[in-house]
């Protein structure tokens, strides 16, 4: 018979299409449902709920956000330097947008809180340029990523509960994980919670563990915290105990 795909001839047990057809068709079918799925959540995102702000008489910004970098707040002047506005631009936004993509946000602006009555948010520890990208993200729940930025929008995104942008960040990291880097994000998954990214990481670093104490980052950690080392020394052991019993089955199943 003949394959209606691709024309070519495939034995009659196939159903109208040969084997690597309809592999390839439930590929596309599976890459196609993720699709729709991430879509269906960057709506939920971007979708404002009946807020308690009033968002109609705001129709232009009506809130100002200042990048606070670290360097700011550990200089001479200690807390002074940190009070003052930095010299960078500020970050226009709309409350309703921040309070409805993140219930820190919601808290410190539906309360009399400062923020809330000057129009000016202070976001400490952060660059200009991750800022702008953060707030973008709020409005279009897109970013443009490298894996310096994915990492500092993860940790933003972390402070402020934005659980869609930390899982969107995540998910970027994951997928740049290699034996080059899987030591760093590891141990940045475990500060920041990131099971995908943990997991992803752990496995790279089980399948090269020959070479993993030869590593700066591994001695490094070693030094910084040693706790993160053990764990990966007891997931690669009992990776290899249940390798082992598994071997062992298939062994008494074959007598």
């Amino acid at each position: 018979m003949w394959c209606q795909s691709c024309k070519e001839e495939y034995e009659e047990e196939d159903a109208g299409t040969c084997k690597e057809c309809y592999e390839e068709a439930s590929e596309t079918e599976e890459e196609l449902k993720r699709e729709i799925d991430d879509l269906r959540s960057r709506l939920h995102f971007l979708r404002l709920p009946s807020p308690t702000l009033d968002a109609a008489s705001a129709p232009h910004s009506d809130l100002l956000l200042h990048a606070i970098p670290s360097c700011s707040t550990s200089g001479a002047g200690g807390d002074g330097d940190a009070a003052r506005v930095p010299d960078t631009p500020a970050v226009p936004a709309h409350r309703v947008i921040l309070a409805s993509r993140s219930p820190v946000f919601r808290a410190m602006l539906e309360n009399e809180m400062e923020e809330s009555r000057s129009g000016i948010i202070k976001i400490y520890d952060v660059s200009y340029d991750v800022l702008r990208a953060f707030v973008h993200y709020m409005y279009t729940a897109e970013a443009l990523l490298d894996e310096q930025m994915a990492s500092d929008l993860l940790v933003l995104a972390e402070k402020y509960e934005v659980k869609h942008l930390k899982a969107y960040c995540e998910k970027f990291i994951t997928s740049k994980v290699n034996n080059d880097n899987a030591i760093t994000h590891y141990a940045f998954a475990h500060r920041h919670s990131a099971k995908q990214l943990l997991e992803s990481s752990l496995s790279v670093l089980m399948d090269n563990m020959s070479t993993l104490a030869d590593r700066e980052e591994y001695k490094e950690l070693v030094e910084k915290d040693p706790r993160l080392v053990v764990e990966i020394y007891e997931a690669y052991l009992n990776r290899q105990v249940n390798t082992a019993a598994g071997k062992d089955t298939d062994c008494s199943g074959r007598k």
